[in-house]
């Protein structure tokens, strides 16, 4: 009996751990074409795992009820208003750097000139980053009511923030400010909403030529 029991439980673990070299189950390459062993070491053949088991049909990451795979405008403003700060901060340095080179071109190098220089440096490097972090707060802010409006996310919520990003930027310059700040904002989301669909749009053309 005891020898019975033995031979069904070493048959039944056979069937998860063959052993190796003692007639052990053998596996095709279409078996192991979908098993993820990058970065793994070689499975050692005292250990003959069916791999099988190891592929993962499941997601790698468990998100809550009704939570969406991709970021949403709210979590993507803090990045967007940020990126806009350092962007230009780091354009209005380099544009203070060649505004007082020029500025002070006929002076000697001396410490009142780089005086000068550092204070345009700093000067412009303030101004555009308080410009285009103002210009991503508005729109991610209007992106964010668009789109819970709406109940939507997709190209056209980028056109209407920018239109309206561009119409309120420009608000204090009156009616034609607000109508050229619009159209602005409105060339440029469309610009990059066209850039974003390209790929998609070359495709569907070249299924209707055919």
């Amino acid at each position: 009996m005891e020898g019975g029991a033995g031979n069904s439980k070493g048959s039944g673990l056979g069937g998860l751990f063959g052993a190796g070299g003692m007639g052990g189950p053998g596996y095709s390459h279409a078996d192991l074409a979908g098993v993820p062993l990058t970065g793994m070491n070689p499975l050692s053949p005292y250990l003959n795992v069916d791999p099988r088991y190891l592929v993962q049909d499941t997601d790698e990451f468990i998100l809550p009820t009704g939570a969406s795979k991709t970021r949403g405008r709210f979590e993507l403003a803090f990045f967007t208003i940020g990126g806009c700060c350092m962007t230009g901060a780091a354009f209005g340095a380099l544009n203070g750097l060649r505004l007082g080179l020029k500025e002070t071109q006929s002076m000697a190098w001396s410490k009142p000139r780089n005086v000068q220089i550092l204070n345009m440096v700093t000067r412009q490097g303030a101004l555009w980053a308080n410009t285009l972090g103002s210009l991503a707060l508005l729109y991610s802010a209007f992106g964010v009511i668009v789109e819970k409006t709406r109940g939507a996310e997709d190209d056209l919520n980028t056109v209407a923030a920018g239109t309206m990003t561009g119409m309120l930027y420009k608000s204090t310059g009156g009616l034609r400010g607000i109508a050229k700040g619009g159209v602005a904002g409105f060339v440029l989301t469309s610009l990059y909403a066209l850039y974003n669909n390209w790929e998609h749009l070359k495709g569907s053309l070249q299924r209707q030529s055919l």
